[in-house]
């Protein structure tokens, strides 16, 4: 559906405004403004990895460009929970304004802050539990706990004059948790009784029947691939899965194995979960990489980072022979994680790489080495009977998802008028216990490039693309007053797989080309240039089927 809407009208004295910024129509980049009375509450603030289309980009970020103008009236970020796709936009918002609070739960301010170090920011941070409540400016809010793959994820609830809204952040309902926190229906359930007017739920797995299998069954399938492995096992998964790696360091335990943590993030964040004791560990139970290069191959477990593919992340780095720890027969690799959206192809080339290494590659496509953190249909369908919310936006998944999430909501009676499926930078108002599309805001993708952030364009991205597929000829030559060509031309050619003297064919055609542009009165060295891109070009793409970027310089004699 894509639809042009116009800008909003100004919001008017006690309506709540509702903008989604990010992680509407995509898996990542989770961010929402909420405002009321001029004062602006932030709900999550997260990044996008970039695709196979988007070569060179680090990450991607919500767009804040709505904000740059409003940010003296930020009162606050909430944040559900400390996943990347949640939190990793934080240092690019603080560098705009560092003395926005930060308000989350204890492990998930540590993991912030510690990224925030790196950024040489120190934020102003505010730790919430479950059953907290806290009054910033218009926004009354609740914290209510509930289950994911990392600890001490809470759903928010935002009470105002305009009327209330929870919002889930990410959650399922495991109901035998590893860590014993359940997700607490019996705060949704009051919520429900005093009145909910807006629902915006986690929509991840809205399309997949049923209840999300339980993670404590997941434990038992690692140790036992652990267990038949005589030698070198790796594990990869989210550097910030405390439940994973509490399990995969149990299994090894078992098994007469040490634990190597490889990758920065992966390291940073166990440290911060041994020390607050969400991760049972003791040092013991841990090797650095130079103690486990010495060890017996069958006396080490590598956890690791890089479980989507990612081209710089270590298992790829594994697969490509370009880390240290070298994958050989008989190794065993674990992918211990889902697919997000997108990088299938990746993770594919790094399962065929090690595989093609010898290794033994255990996934979740042949064995039951993970399992989601985000609500199946029949957990949704329990928390709008729990709920029986007025309005509902489903938010955080691409559109499928938010489809399937509201017609989950409609079948439960929620009026098909009263579902929003939206889309970033659209503006929902929320007033009487309506809520309705008012408008929308230019909202695009922010690109982190190295040290640069948003300066990327669509067209740069493109001819990224054009160099990698295709490749790069440049033509240099000196030209006369009369056209004729008294240097070059010379021509050279990256990633494109001819030699040099292929060119030689072509070469006379420029100098003809050229002479004809001077003699129809083309003077200027731009358009002879042009000439020159014409010619080649259309020389390649018949003699080569290729279509390579084409730089030419030319330069007059005087």
């Amino acid at each position: 559906m894509v639809q042009t809407l116009p800008q909003p009208a100004l919001l008017r004295a006690g309506v709540l405004r509702i903008i989604p910024l990010g992680g509407i129509g995509e898996i990542g980049r989770n961010m929402t403004v909420f405002e009321i009375d001029k004062k602006i509450l932030i709900v999550d603030c997260g990044v996008l990895f970039p695709e196979e289309h988007q070569p060179g980009v680090d990450v991607i970020l919500p767009d804040f460009g709505y904000l740059r103008d409003r940010l003296d009236d930020i009162i606050g970020i909430v944040l559900t929970h400390g996943h990347e796709d949640h939190i990793g936009g934080v240092p690019y918002l603080l560098r705009m304004k560092n003395d926005i609070p930060l308000i989350g739960s204890a492990l998930t301010l540590a993991f912030v802050e510690a990224k925030l170090k790196e950024h040489r920011i120190t934020p102003f941070s505010m730790v919430v539990a479950e059953g907290r409540k806290e009054k910033l400016a218009g926004f009354n809010l609740e914290f209510i706990a509930v289950n994911h793959s990392i600890p001490d994820a809470l759903a928010v609830v935002i009470r105002t004059t305009a009327g209330t809204v929870l919002h889930t952040g990410d959650f399922k309902m495991d109901q035998l948790p590893l860590d014993g926190r359940l997700t607490d229906l019996r705060a949704f359930a009051r919520v429900g009784e005093e009145g909910l007017d807006l629902f915006m739920s986690d929509s991840t797995n809205a399309d997949v029947p049923g209840f999300t299998p339980l993670e404590k069954d997941i434990g038992p399938v690692i140790e036992n691939v652990i267990s038949r492995s005589k030698r070198k096992v790796v594990v990869a998964s989210f550097s910030s899965h405390v439940h994973r790696v509490q399990q995969v360091v149990d299994a090894a335990v078992a098994n007469d194995r040490k634990v190597a943590l490889v990758g920065r993030s992966m390291v940073r964040n166990m440290e911060i979960a041994s020390e607050m004791g969400y991760l049972k560990a003791t040092p013991d139970m841990f090797v650095d990489l130079k103690q486990a290069a010495n060890m017996p191959e069958d006396k080490v477990v590598y956890m690791s980072t890089g479980s989507q593919g990612e081209p710089m992340a270590v298992l790829a780095r594994m697969a490509n022979l370009e880390h240290d720890i070298e994958i050989g027969d008989g190794d065993t690799v674990i992918l211990a994680s889902s697919l997000i959206p997108g990088n299938e192809n990746a993770v594919y080339r790094v399962i065929d790489g090690l595989t093609k290494l010898g290794a033994n590659v255990v996934h979740k496509g042949n064995a039951k080495v993970h399992v989601s953190g985000h609500a199946a249909a029949g957990e949704l369908l329990y928390c709008y009977n729990i709920l029986k919310p007025k309005n509902v936006m489903p938010v955080h998944g691409e559109y499928r998802h938010l489809i399937a999430n509201g017609k989950l909501a409609e079948q439960t009676g929620v009026p098909h008028e009263r579902v929003l499926i939206t889309e970033d930078g659209w503006v929902v108002d929320l007033e009487n216990g309506i809520a309705e599309v008012v408008g929308a805001v230019e909202c695009g993708l922010l690109y982190v490039d190295g040290k640069t952030v948003g300066k990327i364009t669509e067209d740069d991205l493109k001819d990224r693309r054009v160099l990698a597929s295709e490749g790069f000829i440049s033509i240099f030559c000196v030209v006369d007053e009369n056209g004729r060509v008294v240097v070059g031309p010379e021509i050279r050619a990256r990633a494109f797989a001819e030699e040099d003297h292929v060119f030689d064919d072509v070469k006379p055609q420029i100098e003809r080309a050229l002479a004809q542009a001077v003699s129809e009165g083309v003077k200027d060295t731009y358009g002879l240039q042009q000439v020159i891109r014409r010619t080649i070009g259309t020389w390649v793409n018949r003699a080569h089927r290729r279509r390579p970027m084409i730089i030419p310089v030319v330069i007059r004699e005087h």
